[in-house]
C-alpha cells in the first residue's frame, strides 16, 4: 500500500449517529470524528419511530464537512442498526419508519406464527426469535402491499446519496426474509406471507459499488459495507484466537463467535441463536442480549428525576467500589424491552424497592454485574453450540470503555477479555471501502484487515479475578 486512501464512513447507532473520516496507509489506521448527533425513537400518535428526516439532514451535514475537512475522499460507506425499514412509493415515504421497539411488532408476531411455525422459520432464515426482526414488523405493517420498494434504513440513506435502491445482504440476513443456506431472497416464504416478493430490491455485498453521489457532495462512490453496524463492527473485531468469542457491545451487546456455515440445529433454535451474515460470506453465529440501554435508559430517568445531568464516569466508579451483588435480575426480561420507566421495573424483577439517590451506585453495579452475567451465559453456549472451546473474549464498542462491564465479564466468563478498539463499527466500515478502492489488494482476507486493528488499537486486557 504505497499511499494513503481517505474514505468518509457513517456510523448509525440506535442512540447516536456520527460521520467519520478514516485514513489508512501502510503505518496508518486513524478516524477522524466530524460530526456526531443524537438519535432515538420519538413518540408519535401512532407509536414509536426515528425521526428519519432530521437523521438524514446530519448525516448530509457530516458528509458535507467531512469533504471541506478532506476534499481528497475517496467513498462513503453507511452502516446502521439493523431490521428497520422505510416503505416508499416514487420518491415519497409512506410513513416515517417505526421504531423496533414498537408495541405493534406483537401483533405481526402472531400472524406469521399462525402460517409459519418458528421451527420453520428458523431452518429457512437461520434467525434467533426477536418480536422486531422484519417479517413480523411487515406482518403488522398495512402499508407494505401498496410500496414500491422496501429499503433497509443504510440502504434508504444510500439510494438517496446515489438514486440506486439495493440491498446489502449482511443488513439484508436480519429481516427473516433470507435464505440462510444461498444467501437470496426467499420469495417463496415471502409469498406464503403474504408479502410482495416486489418490494425487496436486489442485494449487493459488502465492496460493491452502489452508485455515486450527485449536486454538492461531488460525484463520490458509496460503496457497501457491512452495513449491519455488527457486521461492521465484526470486521474490526481483532480475533488472537481461533476460538475467540466477540461481544460487540453498545445498547445491545452481539455475543458469538464467527463460523463458516450457519448452524441451524434445534439446540441452537432452543438456545435461541441466531445465523446473520457477516463480511466475505462468514457468519456471525450470536445470540442478542440486551446491552447499555439498561444502563442508559436508567441514567436518563435520573436525569429527569433530578432535571439535572448525571456523571457517569463518576458513577460507574462509585459503583466499582460496591460489593458483589447478591441478586442479579435477568438482562433479557422482555418487560425491560421498551422506553421508560427502567429503574421501577429493574427494581420490580429484584423484588426491591426504586433505588434512592444514595443507593444508585450499588444499582448500577446490580446492572452491569447483570448484562455481564447475560454475556457469560451466551459465550459459554455458542462454545457449546459450536463445538469449540472459547479461551477469549474480545469486547467492542462502546462498551469496552466501561471498565466495571469489562472485568465482570472476565470474572463471570472466566476468560481474558481484550476490550477494544471503541469504534469497531467505523473502523470495519472504513476498512472495507479502502479493500474495494485497491489499497490492500482486492482479495486481502479479514485476517489482514484486523491484524491492521490491532496492531493500531491495541486492546486492554482484563483477566478474570480469582
Amino acid at each position: 500500500m504505497s499511499a494513503s486512501r481517505v474514505v468518509a464512513a457513517v456510523d448509525l447507532g440506535a442512540t447516536s449517529g456520527r460521520v467519520m473520516i478514516g485514513r489508512v496507509g501502510d503505518d496508518t489506521l486513524e478516524l477522524e470524528e466530524v460530526a456526531r448527533f443524537p438519535n432515538g425513537p420519538v413518540e408519535r400518535e401512532d407509536g414509536w419511530h426515528w425521526d428519519i428526516e432530521a437523521l438524514w439532514a446530519h448525516v448530509r451535514t457530516g458528509l458535507a464537512e467531512a469533504l471541506r475537512r478532506e476534499p481528497g475522499i475517496e467513498s462513503v460507506g453507511i452502516d446502521s442498526w439493523a431490521v428497520d425499514y422505510a416503505l416508499l412509493r416514487g420518491d415519497e415515504l409512506l410513513a416515517e419508519p417505526f421504531h423496533y421497539r414498537d408495541a405493534r411488532t406483537a401483533r405481526g408476531v402472531d400472524a406469521v406464527h399462525a402460517v409459519v411455525p418458528f421451527a420453520e422459520l428458523y431452518r429457512r432464515n437461520g434467525l434467533q426469535f426477536l418480536p422486531f426482526t422484519t417479517l413480523y414488523q411487515y406482518a403488522a405493517d398495512p402499508l407494505v402491499d401498496g410500496a414500491e420498494v422496501s429499503l433497509l434504513i443504510p440502504d434508504l440513506f444510500a439510494a438517496r446519496l446515489t438514486g440506486r435502491r439495493v440491498a446489502e445482504r449482511t443488513n439484508a440476513s436480519t429481516t427473516g426474509l433470507l435464505d440462510v443456506h444461498t444467501g437470496e431472497w426467499d420469495t417463496a416464504l415471502a409469498a406464503t406471507l403474504g408479502i410482495p416478493a416486489s418490494v425487496l430490491p436486489p442485494l449487493v455485498d459488502p465492496g460493491d459499488e452502489i452508485g455515486s453521489t450527485a449536486d454538492d457532495l461531488g460525484a463520490l462512490p458509496v460503496i457497501a459495507v457491512g452495513s449491519h453496524d455488527t457486521a461492521s463492527a465484526i470486521v474490526a473485531v481483532p480475533l488472537s484466537s481461533p476460538n475467540a468469542a466477540y461481544i460487540s457491545c453498545g445498547t445491545w451487546g452481539l455475543v458469538g463467535l464467527e463460523v463458516a456455515e450457519p448452524i441451524v440445529t434445534d439446540a441452537a433454535r432452543a438456545a435461541n441463536f441466531t445465523n446473520e451474515g457477516g463480511v466475505d460470506g462468514r457468519v456471525r453465529f450470536l445470540h442478542n442480549v440486551t446491552g447499555l440501554w439498561l444502563l442508559s435508559e436508567t441514567v436518563r430517568a435520573w436525569e429527569a428525576e433530578d432535571a439535572a445531568a448525571i456523571n457517569l464516569p463518576a458513577l460507574l466508579r462509585a459503583a466499582s467500589a460496591e460489593p458483589d451483588p447478591a441478586d442479579l435480575f435477568d438482562a433479557d426480561d422482555p418487560t425491560l424491552a421498551t422506553p421508560g420507566e427502567m429503574p421501577g421495573r429493574i427494581a420490580a424483577l429484584l423484588g426491591v424497592k426504586p433505588p434512592t439517590p444514595d443507593e444508585r451506585p450499588a444499582f448500577v453495579r446490580v446492572i452491569v454485574e447483570s448484562i455481564a452475567a447475560a454475556f457469560a451465559r451466551a459465550v459459554r453456549t455458542a462454545g457449546v453450540l459450536a463445538a469449540r472451546e472459547v479461551d477469549v473474549v474480545h469486547l467492542v464498542g462502546g462498551g469496552a470503555l466501561n471498565a466495571l462491564l469489562c472485568q465482570a465479564t472476565a470474572d463471570r466468563t472466566g476468560l481474558p477479555v481484550l476490550a477494544g478498539p471503541v469504534e469497531a463499527t467505523a473502523l470495519g466500515n472504513v476498512l472495507v471501502q479502502v479493500r474495494a478502492l485497491g489499497g490492500f489488494g482486492p482479495d486481502a482476507p479479514l485476517e489482514d484487515l484486523r491484524g491492521r486493528v490491532a496492531r493500531a488499537f491495541p486492546p486492554l486486557r482484563y483477566d478474570p479475578r480469582p
